[in-house]
């Protein structure tokens, strides 16, 4: 099992702390080059993804994570590695979801100062510890992103996509965002910034809002598979799943021959 080391650096807020030593600034720097370094070798072989957000706190007898679980199960059918954050929750639920189906589930993990550890339904994972790197990993190898019911953490990763895909550093590619009624305050929100125009109202069509797993399958399966020319093989058991793989492994399988989204913000 290939395993990489991660380099001994200064904790990650040191950098945001203000101005230090130039030697401090380079070490900080070169720590997170080694980061995207490592992001793109646990990473390259996964396969075309889809990444599933949502919060860590709901446990297994949540509706949601019956949600998630169900959505991880059905992008793996479609021949799409599932990838999450790695961590327990709706993570944990899509990742689980994805086992289920056969198919192959990666995380990109955290290190928080509570430690949150990998959920036990990957097949590969790295961790991050700086949230920039483990965002730029996510939407490098996603062509779809799926946003479950969640934090603050889920709400970053949602408007991070958003902003990459309205601002043009990516090409458009489907945002589905699940359970009206959770996000009713958040899509209030929104009308009243295109009403106060500092949003233009086509920007309310970069996301579907749906309560049905159908629809969001249907919606990743169009402007994913068919914009991005994927050619997804029939389900059949993957290659990565068997004993879980910290950042080592084998190549993910079909979505494959995809043209490039575009270019991950860094």
């Amino acid at each position: 099992m290939a395993r990489f080391a991660k380099p001994e650096t200064p904790r990650p807020e040191a950098l945001l702390i203000g101005p230090r030593s130039r030697i401090a600034e380079l070490r900080s720097a070169l720590h997170v080059l080694g980061e995207f370094i490592r992001g793109f070798r646990a990473l390259h072989f996964v396969g075309p993804c889809v990444c599933i957000f949502g919060s860590a706190r709901f446990q297994e007898d949540h509706p949601y994570y019956a949600i998630a679980r169900e959505m991880g199960r059905r992008v793996a059918l479609l021949g799409f590695t599932v990838m999450t954050g790695g961590g327990p929750g709706i993570m944990e639920a899509a990742n689980r979801g994805a086992r289920d189906a056969g198919g192959p589930s990666v995380g990109c993990n955290i290190e928080l100062p509570m430690e949150q550890k990998p959920n036990p339904y990957l097949d590969r994972w790295v961790t991050f510890r700086h949230f920039y790197v483990r965002k730029v990993m996510m939407v490098k190898y996603s062509y779809a992103f799926v946003v479950m019911p969640g934090g603050l953490g889920t709400l970053d990763e949602l408007f991070e996509a958003l902003t990459l895909i309205q601002t043009k550093k990516i090409l458009s590619f489907p945002v589905v965002v699940m359970e009206r009624a959770f996000w009713k305050p958040m899509t209030e929100m929104l009308d009243r910034m295109v009403l106060e125009k500092t949003i233009a109202p086509e920007d309310l069509h970069l996301f579907l809002l749906t309560d049905s797993v159908e629809a969001a399958i249907a919606h990743v399966e169009k402007h994913a598979i068919e914009q991005f020319g994927l050619r997804p093989k029939s389900p059949a058991p993957s290659k990565m799943l068997g004993e879980p793989k910290h950042v080592g492994g084998v190549p993910g399988r079909a979505p494959r021959g995809a043209r490039r989204k575009g270019e991950a913000a860094g």
